[in-house]
């Protein structure tokens, strides 16, 4: 968090909330795989990847420029990191939304040294001209800085070591293809399974001295959204729930109970997407209503609703798009114990 120089912002709840985010930004680090040996899930990725690490040691060269496409949460900067480890390379970081000029892009790329990985999360947010400038760099190691304006410009050529890219983004269908092109190796992240998850939670619990039963670790990974931020996330609110209200001990009774206070019913869903699907159900009659309405209903921005909580009520099967509007499924009725209105939208589904 940046504050303003000018002002004193040393209000307890500002202070804290600053405190706690570095202490959750600490445990995550401290639970990120350092190899692809101890990273759970991701078959297919891991195996691919590792052949295009090894080639690559074997020819004593940089390894290919990597696009690694998901939903937030399904370990891609920590892929990153593994990347770099497995190189034995230093990593920079930063983000699209960071590079708004290509004199920010240019910044960046003159200052990696030999062979170091640079991971540029949201790739797909950078702006036209840095992602131009980044067509060159990544094909040529070349940049041209232009110095000057209007017919005096001159355009300077700037010979870059080689590097690595591993560029991260949710949106792959936005990237143009000369960018999507110039990746050696890409790579579509799948939600993970349950049994998956289980594992991470064994994993994480054992490096937070957490002891966990089967039972309390399949209830937090049946809640955990096929994402394993989510259940590590989970998994510390229900410790300290452990910790507070129990033995320390977590089973599948604390768990669910732990869960339950903290508003995480037993499909995963939180206040925000109960709250998106009452909105719809008992002021729409399900639907179909338009997304901006709809984030009104709930009191939230349209981008909010449109990206943390439909991707996930869609993929559930709870909600459904159509040319009308948002409409509700026979799911999601029954999910809330509610019975659908007389004339609700649900033939929206269908195309009638």
């Amino acid at each position: 968090m940046n504050w303003d120089d000018t002002t004193e912002d040393t209000a307890p709840e500002r202070l804290v909330g600053s405190v706690a985010d570095r202490e959750d930004q600490a445990v995550e680090a401290a639970l990120r795989p350092k190899d692809l040996g101890e990273f759970i899930g991701q078959e297919k990725v891991r195996e691919q990847l590792d052949l295009v690490l090894r080639a690559a040691r074997a020819r004593g060269a940089t390894a290919d420029h990597v696009l690694l496409s998901g939903a937030p949460g399904l370990g891609k900067t920590t892929l990153s990191m593994i990347i770099a480890a497995e190189m034995g390379a230093p990593i920079r970081i930063t983000s699209g939304p960071a590079i708004q000029h290509a004199g920010d892009l240019a910044a960046i790329l003159s200052s990696l040294q030999e062979g170091e990985v640079l991971f540029l999360d949201e790739i797909h947010r950078m702006s036209r001209p840095a992602e131009e400038m980044l067509y060159m760099a990544m094909e040529d190691f070349r940049v041209d800085v232009i110095v000057g304006k209007g017919p005096g410009a001159t355009a300077i050529p700037l010979e870059l070591p080689p590097f690595t890219l591993v560029g991260a983004t949710t949106r792959a269908g936005l990237l143009p293809p000369p960018l999507r092109d110039r990746f050696g190796f890409t790579a579509h992240m799948e939600f993970y399974e349950p049994a998956e998850l289980q594992r991470v939670i064994h994993r994480s619990a054992d490096l937070l001295d957490v002891e966990i039963d089967t039972g309390g670790a399949a209830e937090i990974a049946g809640r955990s959204r096929g994402t394993p931020r989510i259940a590590n996330r989970l998994l510390r609110r229900v410790r300290d729930y452990a910790q507070v209200k129990a033995d320390g001990r977590i089973t599948r009774a604390i768990a669910e109970a732990a869960l339950k206070v903290y508003e995480v019913d037993g499909r995963g869903l939180d206040r925000l997407d109960r709250g998106v699907l009452e909105a719809l159900l008992k002021l729409f009659g399900g639907g179909p209503v338009g997304l901006s309405t709809l984030a009104v209903a709930v009191g939230e921005e349209r981008e909010t609703v449109e990206e943390v909580a439909e991707p996930f009520l869609v993929r559930e099967g709870l909600l459904a798009r159509t040319p009308r509007g948002r409409v509700a499924t026979p799911a999601a009725w029954a999910h809330l114990g509610l019975t659908p209105a007389q004339g609700s939208g649900q033939q929206d589904l269908f195309g009638a």
